[in-house]
């Protein structure tokens, strides 16, 4: 069986959020067309709520250094094979504590990884940043950014506008897992994978 590590980073500030909620409705649209291309696939999701480790992230900005709490999220994304990343828009571009996760994230972890994004705002002409702002910051991280992105005005979830909201983040999570599942990670070799045990080399000298 094959295992897929996914990570949802969310960066709403209220609970609940509208940013969380489409956080969720994408990721449910990923998995979906994920497991039925392939029936035996285990797609482990990880959700990274961003104002849980708020704190955290300023602290690091001064110090250099990451909590323990903020390491845990840090190495989710780091390591995952896929990422939906979503953030509410304020003035024009994604969130300062969204932004301030990307820029604690190693070096290169981002690099050839699936991501797909989504963003929520007030009205939908905030639906501009996410091709102004948040996709350059992506592609600029070396990350395969999923070419269909999924904005939400609050209009959206309301009334006949919730059911075509529904229809882009299905078509959203399709067109994201069909990237995902052409392009598996290749993760770095285990520089200690072809160690011997002492024990076997012991038995192979005859002693």
């Amino acid at each position: 069986m094959t295992t897929l590590h996914l990570a949802v980073v969310t960066a709403g500030v209220s609970q609940p959020s509208s940013t969380r909620m489409l956080s969720d409705r994408l990721t449910a649209a990923t998995v979906s067309a994920l497991r039925a291309a392939d029936p035996s696939l285990e797609v482990v999701t990880e959700v990274v709520e961003v104002r849980d480790v708020a704190h955290d992230l300023a602290d690091n900005a001064l110090t250099g250094f990451a909590s323990p709490e903020l390491q845990v999220r840090l190495d989710a994304v780091s390591e995952a094979d896929a990422v939906i990343a979503v953030t509410p828009i304020y003035a024009a571009s994604y969130s300062g504590l969204f932004k301030l996760l990307v820029d604690v994230l190693p070096k290169e972890s981002l690099r050839d990884v699936p991501v797909l994004l989504g963003a929520t705002g007030g009205t939908a002409r905030h639906s501009l940043a996410v091709d102004h702002a948040l996709r350059p910051l992506f592609a600029h991280l070396g990350a395969l950014v999923a070419p269909t992105a999924v904005f939400a005005a609050t209009e959206d979830w309301g009334g006949d506008s919730a059911g075509l909201l529904g229809e882009r983040i299905e078509r959203a999570g399709s067109s994201f897992a069909r990237l995902v599942s052409g392009s598996p990670r290749e993760r770095a070799a285990d520089p200690f994978g072809d160690v011997v045990p002492f024990d076997q080399l012991l038995a192979r000298s005859g002693r």
